[in-house]
């Protein structure tokens, strides 16, 4: 492990606060800024009035405001501008992360309740997106090994009528529209409008696709002290699955993405699709009994219908006298039926006993999950087979196949419930300690249609959460803290329960962390952490067969993040980060592959945006993010370079309600690759890129 910037990290946080900055505030006011709370009010994960000051835990918050400034599309756009967060491709149909050297594709929550499908999930109706980073099951039950995703989501306004649309093309010819309104229906209702509609285009050969998405919401105040939001969400996402390029090897090391073929697609023009139909609805209802206590009731139900299918490269290229001849071609169609019903419940109250002062949440959550997947092999008719070699060419000519093997048929059912009770609770003003528990029940049944086997197992598992907070101002707080979490055996998409693993135990996360946040100001924070995850054993696809798995026998993540955000001036406004990744995997499956770097894991990620005001009209925006090398897997074969991307913005106000915008995505034109799948599934990064945009609210 390289322990050295860890240790110069805390070298520096103790200089800093020796050097008596941070008590130059001593009588400081307390300011409360909107944005700066996540609380029960908001419906978000963190689920008690605690400032992002008190909260023990390593986090960002990126608004809706940051997300129009810099046109992010999607979550990967987002975390892109997150420390201590990649992108993982996601087989070119679903959201994909990697948190602290952990991979997720379920790890992702709406208004602090579960989204696990596997999609990619817009943005339109987005208020906030917050990332919490480090494992964490009080708050979020299982899962959430490095940490989780959250999506705040849009609510009617009551005492405010407004309209704002929103229009947008860039240079590929995607383009977008959307639209928000928000309507007082009278002095205690409001409903809200949110919609939007995306064609899709980009660099890729044949990638092409359309979304589309409307959530009506609606908030009533019933009375005085109770109020209740309620929505419906419907999303219809069609679009191509691109799994990029293959890799190749170049110079006798590991391999490397295969270059000069940014645009060459490897796959089925025609037969590479994805699409899902998704109805969610939701009811939150707050009431507060008491000054001092307060609660919410939330409901959920929702139906996702997800389909993708494809043909991609399963190994590297083959090369002759220098040039490729050969591409071996794989491939499957994977259909997911899926029903989430979910309900959670809070009481937060705040009270003393002596002179210590209390704030305790108590909360319960319950629900069940039934899933219905399968999965069918291609067959190739030449050799009756999925996988076949064939000659090279651009593009590619696809031989006559059919998705036709049966290799998957499950049924699943999960009941889930959980009770979780945690106390913050100030010593002094200057000390607070944090601590709770969790006890969740996992059940799962998995009926194996193809097979004709039924498995079943139930998890109960109780789950820590301590944190210790030192304020030597009350702009200023130092913390430590200790969270767990746990995986159940089934995954985190309940696909992988067997005959082999229904009697395992399910994997747990530990995860140490301490960390400095300061209020610099009303308008500028600074926050770092130096963290220690550790994974248990794991499966992984083995790279050399991917209808198997191997055993990893666990993982540690070592490293350090830091972020500043806000105003630098008046007209001069900031948001950079760092993070410092050290993942080591353990032994693979007997090998002597111990001291592996983690999949997908850059050692150094950084990011910068500015936003400069020129005069009331003019502003403009500059930005880079900086990722390191990485291995694609665990067995590090496979070797990602590094890039730098540089972004870059302009924004003129034609009036007081409209705004003409031109964002520039790798405005050096830099040839690079993001993120990967497998070791010959690797996305090419996008050429420079113009998006011009105008948006009008009345």
């Amino acid at each position: 492990m390289k322990k050295m910037p860890l240790a110069v990290a805390l070298v520096a946080a103790n200089q800093l606060l020796a050097s008596g900055l941070v008590h130059a505030q001593d009588n400081i006011e307390e300011i409360i800024v909107e944005g700066k709370y996540l609380s029960i009010d908001k419906i978000n994960s963190v689920k008690t009035p605690t400032p992002i000051l008190n909260v023990p835990q390593s986090l960002s918050i990126v608004s809706s405001a940051q997300i129009e400034e810099q046109a992010f599309r999607n979550i990967g756009d987002v975390l892109r501008y997150t420390p201590g967060l990649s992108i993982s491709q996601g087989e070119g149909h679903r959201d994909a992360i990697i948190i602290r050297g952990i991979q997720t594709t379920a790890d992702f929550f709406i208004d602090g309740l579960r989204d696990d499908v596997q999609y990619y999930r817009p943005l339109y109706n987005v208020e906030q997106v917050e990332v919490l980073r480090g494992s964490n099951a009080l708050l979020f039950g299982r899962g959430g090994g490095g940490g989780v995703i959250n999506r705040v989501s849009k609510k009617a306004k009551i005492g405010d009528d407004f309209t704002s649309l929103n229009t947008g093309i860039d240079t590929f010819g995607a383009y977008s529209v959307a639209a928000d309104t928000n309507v007082e229906i009278s002095s205690r209702a409001a409903f809200r409008l949110n919609a939007y509609y995306q064609s899709l285009e980009n660099h890729r050969d044949f990638y092409e696709g359309d979304s589309y998405a409307l959530n009506p919401t609606l908030t009533v105040e019933f009375s005085p002290k109770t109020s209740g939001d309620f929505s419906y969400e419907y999303v219809d996402d069609d679009r191509t699955v691109d799994r990029g390029v293959p890799s190749m090897n170049v110079d006798g090391g590991p391999d490397k993405p295969l270059e000069g073929y940014e645009d060459t697609f490897f796959g089925s023009a025609d037969q590479n699709r994805t699409t899902l139909e998704a109805h969610i609805w939701r009811a939150n209802i707050k009431h507060e009994f008491s000054e001092n206590l307060r609660g919410n009731i939330v409901a959920q139900y929702a139906d996702y219908d997800k389909l993708y299918q494809n043909l991609y490269a399963s190994e590297e290229v083959v090369v002759n006298n220098g040039r490729i001849a050969e591409v071996e071609l794989d491939g499957y169609r994977d259909t997911t039926e899926r029903e989430n019903t979910i309900f959670q419940a809070n009481l937060v109250g705040e009270f003393a006993t002596g002179s210590l002062k209390h704030t305790v949440l108590f909360g319960a959550e319950f629900g069940k999950q039934d899933t219905h997947n399968a999965r069918f092999d291609n067959v190739f008719e030449a050799n009756n087979d999925d996988q076949l070699f064939i000659p090279f060419s651009d593009p590619l000519i696809i031989p006559a196949f059919a998705f036709t093997q049966e290799a998957r048929n499950r049924q699943s059912e999960v009941e889930f419930a959980s009770v979780y009770l945690q106390d913050q609770i100030d010593l002094s003003d200057e000390f607070k300690l944090i601590a709770g528990l969790r006890f969740d029940k996992f059940d799962i049944d998995v009926r194996d249609i193809r097979n004709n086997g039924n498995f079943n197992r139930v998890d109960e598992e109780v789950t820590p959460r301590l944190g210790f907070i030192y304020k030597p101002a009350e702009n200023v707080s130092i913390y430590a803290s200790y969270s767990e979490t746990f995986l159940p055996r089934s995954g985190d998409q309940f696909l992988t329960l067997s005959l082999d693993s229904e009697s395992t135990r399910p994997q747990f996360f530990e995860n140490r962390e301490v960390g400095l946040k300061w209020d610099l100001n009303d308008k500028l924070s600074l926050t770092t952490a130096i963290f220690e995850l550790e994974r248990e054993s794991y499966t992984s696809v083995d790279p050399e067969d991917p209808s198997q798995l191997v055993v990893i026998e666990g993982s540690e993540t070592q490293g350090f993040e830091i972020q500043l955000s806000g105003s630098l001036s008046e007209n001069w406004a900031i948001t950079t980060g760092y993070a410092y990744l050290d993942g080591e995997v353990k032994r693979v499956d007997g090998s002597g592959n111990s001291g592996n770097k983690t999949r997908q894991t850059p050692e150094n990620m950084f990011s910068l945006w500015n936003s400069f005001r020129v005069n009331e009209q003019l502003r403009f925006g500059l930005g880079a993010t900086y990722q390191d090398s990485f291995f694609v897997r665990e067995d590090n074969s496979v070797e990602v370079p590094s890039y730098v991307r540089v972004d870059a913005a302009a924004y003129y106000d034609l009036s007081e309600n409209t705004t003409l915008q031109l964002n520039i995505e790798n405005l050096l034109d830099e040839e690079y690759f993001p993120d990967a799948h497998s070791n010959d599934n690797i996305s090419t990064g996008k050429p420079v890129n113009a998006r011009l945009s105008i948006t009008t609210t009345f």
